[in-house]
């Protein structure tokens, strides 16, 4: 195969995800200086132009993450190569990465490991630091791991814009590591590249990379791979024998530790409940099997929500912060913090899951204006609580709740857990003007009423500050696919009642609803007698 039609080009690209959206940059130094300036409540950080950087410091727009993973942009050899030949080049000509700079490499598969050894590339990987850390996903789903503790403490103590360049496919607030603020998607060359500025605010058709051991500057272009470069080295890639050897073989025969895994038989799950990361489910339980078609009264809001909340907001995949009730949960069954691993990991517990339901540590509850991370005021006492114990309470006191957004609610990775635990902690209907596609399907097939804001209606022009009671009536079971119904906000100087869209849009989505969710009304169709 041509190493152009391999996907190989001799140009640089990245993509950001900034506050305030993504975008496709050819270079990101203005950019990133717009934002960090930007008020915070224009989508921005709120904070002054970088400083200069001086001895041990660590300044907005350092990269403490560089990470080649993903197994969509490592099965692509023409930049796995690409990535190579940068490392060699930069090597070469004495460069390093940055001492500040956590690097990693994980391919999606063993044989990018045998065509980057065969074309000699992979032993520069590794003195830049991208070493094989594993055949798997890892920073793309926020397993990136703890970087420097020293470093951490002083980003968190300074409030450090620090960032992550990373090949994956998710680039979602606070998905990378908490410490990282701004995350970058860049070809896999391109991470190397930013490794070794240890930087993003950096032009590089005008500055070097770095100054090597000789004190001569070395640029981008110095490193780049020519297209005679690539093809000779794509020769390796393009090799099937390597690929017959890797498809072709039985894993667990080569390797005998899959056989040494212990492993249930029988008919029926033998639940543990001494496990931290297997508990049977309580989908089924029949508190959970009732209808939603019945009138919310009284309800309350658990959380009060800007626009583009995405799934990672709603339900984090990344680390598990101590400090947070999963991790004062797995704290008190005796697991220590460095055994916790991530929220991804013990997705088969709920007791974390749910637990971990909007404990992202940049959320934004506008019922504590700014203010970022999983924490709510209970209404009416005023307590600012966890948003895990505010519903806890909630529930304790028999008060419904709602989440309220605005547009975009639900937007990014189509994860299952945003739904599910935004039902397990007891959340009756979500408020928004707008809903992704997947993530209100999701919430209707969890019984959790996805209500939308009729065009010119927004939770600002309304005044929803959390302090109102919510009901939410006309719900019968009678409804029709995207019906009206009734939001009635209650506060202290009066009443107001506002139509909404609740979108069950399909005579399909009703039924499941009828029925107490998707998981009800397939378990009562399995077991109808025929």
């Amino acid at each position: 195969m041509p190493a152009q039609q391999a996907g190989i080009r001799n140009e640089s690209r990245l993509a950001s995800r900034l506050r305030g959206g993504d975008e496709l940059l050819t270079y990101c130094k203005c950019r990133f200086a717009e934002v960090l300036a930007r008020p915070v409540a224009d989508g921005g950080y709120g904070k002054r132009a970088p400083q200069p950087r001086s001895g041990n410091t660590v300044a907005d727009g350092d990269v403490v993450i560089a990470a080649i993973t993903s197994c969509t942009n490592t099965s692509n050899p023409g930049v796995m190569v690409s990535a190579g030949l940068v490392a060699k080049k930069a090597v070469e000509r004495g460069l390093s990465a940055k001492r500040w700079v956590k690097t990693s490499l994980t391919p999606g598969s063993t044989v990018v490991s045998k065509y980057l050894e065969a074309a000699g590339l992979q032993p520069y990987l590794d003195r830049l630091g991208f070493t094989v850390a594993g055949y798997c996903c890892a920073t793309c789903v926020g397993a990136s791991g703890p970087i420097d503790a020293e470093l951490e403490n002083r980003i968190g103590r300074d409030e450090v814009v620090a960032c992550a360049v990373l090949s994956g496919n998710r680039n979602f607030e606070a998905r990378i590591h908490p410490a990282v603020r701004a995350a970058f998607l860049a070809s896999p060359p391109l991470v190397v590249a930013y490794a070794i500025a240890g930087r993003v605010d950096i032009n590089f058709e005008r500055e070097p990379l770095a100054i090597n051991d000789d004190g001569e500057p070395v640029y981008l272009r110095d490193v780049w791979p020519t297209p005679e470069e690539l093809s000779r080295s794509f020769e390796f890639a393009a090799d099937p024998a390597l690929y017959r050897e890797v498809y072709s073989a039985d894993i667990s025969s080569k390797n005998p530790l899959w056989k040494g895994i212990e492993q249930v038989t029988g008919d029926l799950y033998p639940w543990d409940e001494r496990s931290t990361y297997i508990k049977e489910p309580p989908f089924l339980d029949e508190s959970l099997r009732h209808s939603a078609f019945a009138d919310i009264l009284g309800a309350r809001a658990l959380a009060v929500l800007g626009n583009s909340v995405t799934t990672d907001h709603i339900s984090p995949i990344g680390s598990i912060q101590p400090s947070l009730p999963a991790g004062v949960y797995l704290r008190n069954l005796g697991v220590e913090a460095e055994d916790f691993n991530n929220y991804g990991a013990r997705r088969m517990n709920h007791e974390v899951m749910i637990r971990g339901t909007f404990a992202n540590v940049r959320l934004r509850n506008l019922m504590l204006p700014g203010v970022e991370g999983s924490v709510t005021v209970h209404q009416p006492s005023g307590d600012r609580l966890p948003i895990y114990d505010a519903a806890m309470r909630y529930a304790t006191q028999r008060v419904p709740m709602v989440v309220v957004a605005g547009e975009e609610y639900g937007t990014g990775s189509a994860r299952d857990w945003a739904a599910k635990g935004t039902r397990l902690l007891g959340v009756r209907a979500v408020l928004a003007s707008s809903f992704e596609r997947i993530h209100r399907s999701n919430l209707v097939g969890m019984n959790v009423l996805p209500c939308q804001f009729l065009r010119g209606t927004t939770a600002a022009t309304l005044r929803i500050d959390g302090t109102e009671t919510f009901d939410i009536t006309g719900l019968h079971d009678s409804v029709t696919p995207c019906g009206k119904v009734t939001l009635v906000v209650r506060r202290n100087d009066g009443v107001e009642e506002i139509p909404v869209t609740l979108r069950l849009d399909t005579p399909a989505e009703i039924e499941y609803v009828r029925h107490g969710g998707i998981m009800t009304y397939v378990l009562t169709q399995v077991t109808r007698p025929s």
